[in-house]
Order: C-alpha cells, then sequence, then structure tokens
C-alpha cells in the first residue's frame, strides 16, 4: 500500500509539470550498494571558449598597439590635385630587428611618398615612417618607425587558426578610429576574391568579424590578444562602388606577413617561385567529371608561357595538378601559394592528370619576374 501511495504521488507530480516536495514516511532499505564512481571527465588539448566579457582583457592588450593611417597621394602623371587614403594598421617588430614597423596594406599608402604618410597613434601622437617597403602582390606594406619603446603587439601563429575559433578586428571603419568587432574564423585558405590585377597571393582568412572601409590594415586578433591576420577586404556584394560589411571579410595570415616582412627588409624586394604558367579558375564539378576525375581537387592548367618553367617540364593546357612533392593540391590558389614560397632553381616533382591518365613530371621552379624589381 506505501509503494501505491508513493506511485501515484510521484506520477501526478511529473505529470502536473510542477516542481514539489513530497513527504513520505522513512523505510528502511533492504540493502545498500555503493553506486558506482563516474568516469573521469574528458579534457581536449584546446583553450576553452572565451565568454563575451573574456574579451576585454585581449582588447586591451592589441588596442595600444593599432594605428590611424593617414595617406596623401599626389595626382597620377601630375594632373589633378591629390588624394587622401585612410586606414588602420598595427605596430609590430619581426625577429631581431630593432625597428618597429607599422604594418597596414599596401592599398592604403602606395603612390604616396614616405614624408607624406601620418601615423597616429593611440595615444595622440602623430608619426611619419622614414621608410615604406612594399609588397604589392601580397598588399603588405610596412612603415618603419624611428622612435623607440613603442607598444608593439604579440604575433601569433595563423598557421594554427582554425574555423569556429573567436576573433577580434580593430581598425577605423568608416572613420571610427579605435572600433574593435568580434567574431569566429568563417574558413581559412580563401582564394577566391578579386583584390586587383596585382594581388598573386591569395591565402587569406575568412571571418564574420565586422570590417568597413576604413578598416584595411588594422589587425586580427585571437581572444589571447596575439596578432593572427591582417584585414584587408570585404566581400561585397551587389554594391561594390560603395561597399559595406556582409559578414564575409578577409584578412592576410600574420605567417605570410612575417615572411613577407623580412624579405622586404632585407632585399627590398619578395623573391617568389615561378612556373610560367596561367591557372584555371574553372575546375568545376562537372568539368572534373568530363576529365574523368572522381574527386573536385587539384589546379588545372589554362595556358602555358612559351619558354617558361612549365613548357620545359613538359606541361600543357588542361592539365590538373594534383600534387606537387607527395603533396595533395587542394585548387589553383593552393598551388600558387605553394610555388610562390619555392626558391628559383628548386626541382619539383608534379603528379598531374592528363587525358583520362595520370602522368608525373620533374620541373626546375623559376624566378618570377616581380622580384628583379
Amino acid at each position: 500500500m506505501l509503494r501505491l501511495r508513493l506511485l501515484a504521488a510521484l506520477t501526478a507530480g511529473f505529470v502536473g509539470g510542477v516542481a514539489a516536495v513530497w513527504f513520505v514516511p522513512s523505510v528502511e532499505p533492504v540493502s545498500a550498494r555503493q553506486p558506482a564512481p563516474l568516469p573521469p571527465p574528458v579534457i581536449e588539448d584546446r583553450p576553452p571558449v572565451p565568454p563575451a566579457d573574456r574579451f576585454e582583457p585581449a582588447v586591451t592588450k592589441v588596442m595600444t598597439s593599432v594605428v590611424a593611417i593617414e595617406a596623401v597621394k599626389a595626382a597620377p602623371s601630375g594632373k589633378g590635385s591629390s588624394s587622401e587614403e585612410s586606414g588602420s594598421g598595427v605596430l609590430i617588430r619581426l625577429d631581431d630587428y630593432r625597428s618597429t614597423f607599422a604594418v597596414t596594406n599596401n592599398h592604403v599608402v602606395t603612390g604616396a611618398k614616405a614624408g607624406d604618410i601620418y601615423v597616429t597613434l593611440a595615444d595622440g601622437r602623430i608619426l611619419r615612417p622614414d621608410r615604406v617597403f612594399l609588397d604589392p602582390e601580397s598588399d603588405i606594406a610596412l612603415l618603419r618607425l624611428t622612435e623607440e619603446d613603442l607598444p608593439v603587439a604579440t604575433l601569433g601563429d595563423s598557421e594554427a587558426v582554425k574555423p569556429g575559433q573567436w576573433v577580434l578586428a580593430f581598425g577605423s571603419p568608416l572613420g571610427f578610429s579605435r572600433t574593435v568587432t568580434h567574431g569566429i574564423i568563417s574558413a581559412r585558405d580563401r582564394g577566391q576574391i578579386s583584390l586587383g590585377n596585382t594581388i598573386r597571393i591569395k591565402e587569406f582568412l575568412q571571418s564574420d568579424a565586422a570590417i568597413n572601409p576604413g578598416s584595411s590594415g588594422g589587425p586580427l586578433a585571437n581572444s589571447a590578444g596575439e596578432i593572427i591576420g591582417i584585414n584587408t577586404a570585404i566581400a561585397a556584394g551587389n554594391n561594390a562602388t560603395e561597399p559595406q560589411f556582409t559578414g564575409i571579410a578577409f584578412s592576410i595570415p600574420i605567417n605570410l606577413v612575417k615572411r613577407v616582412g623580412r624579405q622586404l627588409i632585407e632585399k627590398g624586394v619578395v623573391s617568389r617561385g615561378y612556373l610560367g604558367m596561367q591557372m584555371s579558375a574553372n575546375l568545376d564539378a562537372r568539368t572534373a567529371l568530363r576529365l574523368g576525375l572522381t574527386k573536385l581537387r587539384g589546379a588545372m592548367v589554362e595556358s602555358v608561357n612559351p619558354g617558361g618553367p612549365a613548357a620545359r617540364g613538359g606541361l600543357q593546357a588542361s592539365d590538373v595538378i594534383q600534387k606537387l612533392d607527395g603533396l595533395e593540391i587542394r585548387d589553383e590558389n593552393h598551388f600558387i601559394n605553394l610555388v610562390g614560397v619555392l626558391p628559383a632553381g628548386s626541382p619539383v616533382r608534379l603528379q598531374i592528370w592528363r587525358n583520362k591518365q595520370p602522368y608525373t613530371m620533374d620541373v626546375t621552379v623559376g624566378d618570377w619576374p616581380g622580384s628583379r624589381k
């Protein structure tokens, strides 16, 4: 009878959906067993996702190194009046170089003399660089500053960045200086974007952290306050003349900035590998199946420059390059990036797909003509 009363009371409590405390007479248990121990918690080897209020330390850490940049550019061929371009940047140091550099985008300062570029620090100081290093192919610019004890940022490792990680974007969007927004890494190694004919290297980080005109050159930081990228572009949608944030932003990985920056400082130019061929952006699922491929991977050759390294190695239009020295090629931008970091004279082995058959070819990497400025 006691069990029936207890069962009825508990059933009524759950059916009614009302929290209640039920008083029942104490019953001596027939037996008592030691409950089984709970399994140990699983500890994953990755940092926890920070709550929103945990961003404040990262913002404080980065903000002092963020700068606003104004560049006065002379009119082309001396015609018309000069123009002004505004953007953002971040103060960094590279390796053992004593100088401090403001990193920004090439398109923010190109066409302006060093004395016509103004770098405004977080504390209001206005500095001018004594030298400007430019690399149009990667859209990277380094502005060398002579002042000492400037608040430089901590550089992170963009190779360790993964989709889903929190990021913070800093800059002066639409003229609102010292702005910070947040989002996540949406994708990495993006290259399916157009930023002008000069830009060859395309391995951008994609995020949904809001950036707008004026944000160019500002830093992208992780939740630890480490710089992992330099903000460069947004997907403009159908309004390319007056682009506004659409939820898709692109940043240059900081490891590329380090690599390019070292060569600019040491040699004044950036050395890049060259094979002398144009890659196609039209390798889609339908084309892959027509060529006899069962997987959408590889870089398709659109044309080969006569007399170039690729032509001497035997490559032809419509070849699909599947591997470089055993490494699987994702797409044409992945292939361009891999070749670009190879030194001239390096022998490479390419696995290609031609006429529905695999072939192997050995090619010697040449020197990108832009490296001989």
